[in-house]
């Protein structure tokens, strides 16, 4: 047998011997599954960067160094990544994205207020609300409407807030019947 040969074989021995201790050894630090993989690739990397290296009493360290160095990296990836912080899947809670019966209650509520004040508006605050919610810039509904200013735009929207706003009872939110709009609190 040629000395490359069997040169060859010895380190194919030692490193499966040597791969033995790596697993071993990062196994004690970390998971199996990782140590698995930290062993394959410190192997790859003594296979093509210190294939120059023979001796088992020179591989040995060389290799735990290496294992370490890789289990620094690994580390600070998953840290990095939110994986120590990571809750499982089935642990969290699904949203129910439907509304509880009061919400769309109230929001039915809403609605109907709504439209009983725009249809009792001017037919220019309708038509620019109807505008809005298109989805119009001010300058298009300017052109639309055919005004010459855009700043005469920004006066009527706000003018057609405010008397949205009154004929809603002075709130967005649901009235309070106990409060008459103007007279202040019912006794």
């Amino acid at each position: 047998m040629p000395i490359d040969t069997i040169r060859a074989v010895d380190r194919n021995q030692i490193l499966l011997r040597l791969r033995e201790r790596i697993v071993s050894f990062a196994a004690s630090h970390m998971g199996r599954d990782s140590a698995e993989d930290l062993a394959q690739e410190t192997l790859v990397l003594l296979e093509e960067k210190y294939r120059h290296v023979t001796r088992l009493e020179e591989l040995l360290p060389l290799s735990l160094q290496i294992v370490r160095f890789k289990m620094g990296a690994l580390r600070r990836k998953t840290a990095r990544r939110g994986e120590y912080t990571a809750v499982s899947v089935e642990d969290v809670p699904l949203l129910d994205r439907s509304d509880d019966p009061a919400q769309a209650f109230e929001r039915k509520q809403m609605q109907e207020r709504l439209r009983k004040a725009v249809a009792e508006m001017e037919e220019r605050c309708r038509d620019m609300f109807r505008m809005k919610l298109e989805g119009r810039t001010f300058e298009e509904i300017r052109r639309e409407l055919g005004v010459e200013s855009i700043n005469t735009i920004y006066t009527w929207d706000s003018r057609c807030r405010k008397k949205l706003l009154e004929k809603m009872g002075g709130s967005w939110e649901r009235p309070d019947p106990s409060v008459v709009p103007g007279k202040g609190s019912v006794q």
